[in-house]
Order: C-alpha cells, then structure tokens, then sequence
C-alpha cells in the first residue's frame, strides 16, 4: 500500500508540473490542459493509500513528505535534462 501511495504521490507532483506554464518538457502536451485536475486527484488517490497503510498522522506527513519532495525534484530533473549534452 505504501508503494502505491508513493507511486500516485509522484504521478500527482508530475501532472501537477506539467499542467502549469513552467514545465520545460515538450512531451506532456496532453496535460496541459487538464494536469491540475489530474494532479489534485492523484494527491487525494495517495492520501488515500498512505492513511490507509499507516493511519492518518502517519499516512499525512508521509504522503506529504513524499510529494513534496517529487514536487522539489521535477523542475530540478527538467533543468538537468534541458542543459545536458545532446
């Protein structure tokens, strides 16, 4: 369960990023449009698993602790990719 929390946590932060105007990724077009909706849902999906798996205190700063940190390391992986040798 706790996989999963971790898993829907990292999708929800990468659909989060690629709906606003500064992801520097081309590939996902498609959610542009609807990726704040998506990323909403997937956050609540995790939250979800993570109280599930270790009850709601726990499962908060987890699921918290474990977007955040996708939240952090996307843009950072986005600038890397953008200024690597090609």
């Amino acid at each position: 369960m706790t996989l999963i929390g971790a898993l829907t946590a990292l999708l929800s932060a990468l659909a989060l990023f690629a709906g606003s105007g500064h992801c520097r990724w081309r590939w996902p077009v498609a959610l542009r449009r609807h990726g704040n909706m998506a990323g909403a849902l997937l956050a609540l999906a995790s939250l979800a698993a993570w109280i599930a798996a270790l009850g709601v205190g726990a499962g908060l700063c987890a699921m918290l602790g474990c977007w955040m940190l996708a939240m952090v390391a996307l843009p950072y992986l986005a600038v890397l990719a953008e200024t690597s040798p090609r």
